[in-house]
């Protein structure tokens, strides 16, 4: 080989070995520290402002009231006390009818009116009893002032005395009668409402027969109902009178008595509830009701939507100052889109209540 060729292996040599240190070259410290940067800020949490632009929405916890036992189906009833029967005191005939079933009636509003005849006998007795009540009163006027002149004995005057009693009795009695019944002297009758609600019968029509053995009118009182629930024989046990029950719209009841006796087709118990009135409750109505049992004191009520499964835990997230961590909780029951947490939070915390997916990943995937 000659010289030239020597010297141009030579320098294509040199000029591998310079390639590949310049590959294998340490990273400059600018370098690693651009890298850093870039890789920090691909790991950097997302801020509050942003994890809201996303759709996380907070919310503060607060102390539960009580811890749901489940929701169960229940049919709304009317408590003994609440329906009113309207009768006639008197036999008759209906000569016209002012509601119908299902409205709403006022206390003392008219329901319909009747002609009766014994109405009208004591109508007339009344009359009557008035009119000798006048002349007693007038005769025993008379017997006082002669016996004042000593004309008559006094014990004349004694007897005038007690027919006027007498009288007055009898007027009294059938003034009264006819009050009750709601007649007139005529024999007209008007059939009022004894309570508000709501006519749930009419069983009388225009021209038709009355008789007291009837009743032609049944209100049902709106300011008051039952429920009647259907307990699941696992959970009889731990329902007991006073618990609080809950109705979708916020309507609240208690307990009122538990059933001592298991269904051998449903396999429930029956339970009895008061609950008060609220919009759409009508008696016979199919709903759904929440059982809630007593939390204690460090029990907390959060949104449904607050919780999540992570690694077979129940977990949420707790809003930081950097933003947010997962914390583990024990679940106590959950009904009406509200679960009770007995472990893990405390009242005053804020947690978030949507966009759960959204927080998993900015906390790397978990």
């Amino acid at each position: 080989m000659s010289l030239r060729n020597r010297i141009a292996a030579f320098a294509a040599l040199v000029a591998v070995i310079a390639a590949g240190w310049w590959l294998l070259r340490p990273a400059s410290p600018a370098s690693e520290t651009a890298a850093a940067e870039q890789q920090g800020d691909a790991k950097k949490p997302l801020t509050l402002a942003e994890l809201e632009r996303m759709g996380v929405k907070t919310a503060a916890v607060q102390v539960a009231t009580g811890v749901p036992l489940g929701t169960m189906p229940a049919t709304v009833s009317l408590p003994p006390e609440a329906r009113v029967a309207v009768t006639a005191s008197f036999p008759g005939a209906i000569r016209q009818v002012f509601v119908i079933p299902g409205q709403t009636v006022t206390r003392g509003q008219p329901l319909a009116t009747m002609v009766s005849r014994d109405a009208l006998q004591v109508g007339s007795n009344l009359t009557r009893a008035k009119a000798q009540l006048e002349y007693s009163r007038a005769n025993t006027a008379r017997l006082q002032q002669l016996a004042g002149e000593g004309v008559i004995a006094g014990a004349r005057v004694l007897e005038a005395q007690a027919a006027v009693r007498q009288v007055e009795a009898d007027a009294s009695e059938n003034a009264r009668i006819l009050s009750l019944s709601g007649a007139g002297g005529g024999g007209l009758i008007t059939l009022r409402a004894p309570i508000s609600g709501r006519v749930s019968t009419v069983a009388v029509q225009t021209g038709g027969p009355v008789d007291s053995s009837v009743a032609p009118f049944v209100i049902d009182a709106s300011n008051a109902y039952q429920l009647d629930i259907q307990v699941p024989e696992r959970l009889a046990g731990l329902v007991k009178p006073g618990m609080t029950v809950t109705l979708p719209g916020n309507t609240t009841g208690r307990i009122l008595s538990v059933g001592s006796a298991i269904d051998p087709e449903t396999r429930s118990v029956l339970v009895k509830a008061s609950i008060g009135a609220a919009p759409g409750l009508i008696a016979g109505k199919s709903v759904m009701a929440s059982i809630l049992a007593d939390a204690g004191n460090n029990a907390i009520a959060v949104p449904a939507s607050a919780v999540t499964r992570l690694d077979g835990a129940d977990v949420v997230f707790i809003r930081t100052a950097k933003g947010f961590e997962k914390r583990v909780v024990a679940v106590g029951g959950s009904a009406e889109g509200i679960t009770v947490i007995v472990e893990g939070l405390a009242a005053g915390e804020v947690i978030a209540i949507s966009g759960l997916t959204e927080i998993k990943m900015t906390l790397g995937g978990e």
